[in-house]
């Protein structure tokens, strides 16, 4: 997937309000691309998932997995977004259902920042955000050199 696709996905959304995390997400925040992405991970308002869905048909993408409340696929037949719907509260924070029996993951009203993909302003989520979703779980390959990215450009701590 190349930083076109992610800005045609997004231009596509608007008005509704969508924030790039993920792989993707990290690249934002660095303003650079720094590695093949295999897809696109999207956070969307749980109300404006709809709408979401209808622009995203336009281009062509259709649902491939249902991991619903937590999370949704769609695939083009060559890329794919990974969607994850959000609650938000008055005060700006969100959360995301972490599985069928109630957990939540939080996003703090903080978390919503902007970066760049291709030049071009987009909404995504802060560096201490993508750092708490890198927790707990064994790290692949991507995600040592993610963190270690973030590292080097903000000078922040990660878990591994």
């Amino acid at each position: 997937m190349d930083a076109g696709t992610v800005l045609r996905v997004l231009d596509s959304v608007k008005p509704a309000e969508v924030w790039v995390a993920g792989g993707w997400g990290i690249d934002a925040r660095l303003g650079r691309r720094t590695r093949e992405h295999r897809d696109l991970d999207l956070l969307h308002r749980l109300e404006e998932e709809p709408a979401v869905l209808a622009a995203l048909s336009r281009l062509g993408y259709r649902e491939t997995l249902d991991l619903r409340p937590v999370r949704f696929v769609l695939s083009d037949g060559e890329t794919e977004l990974d969607l994850h719907p959000l609650v938000f509260a008055e005060d700006g924070s969100a959360i995301q259902q972490a599985d069928d029996e109630g957990a939540t993951f939080p996003y703090p009203a903080s978390c919503f920042v902007t970066g760049h993909v291709g030049g071009v302003e987009v909404a995504c989520v802060s560096v201490a955000q993508q750092v708490f979703f890198h927790q707990g779980y064994p790290p692949t390959g991507r995600d040592l050199a993610d963190m270690r990215h973030l590292r080097e450009a903000f000078g922040v701590r990660t878990h591994f």
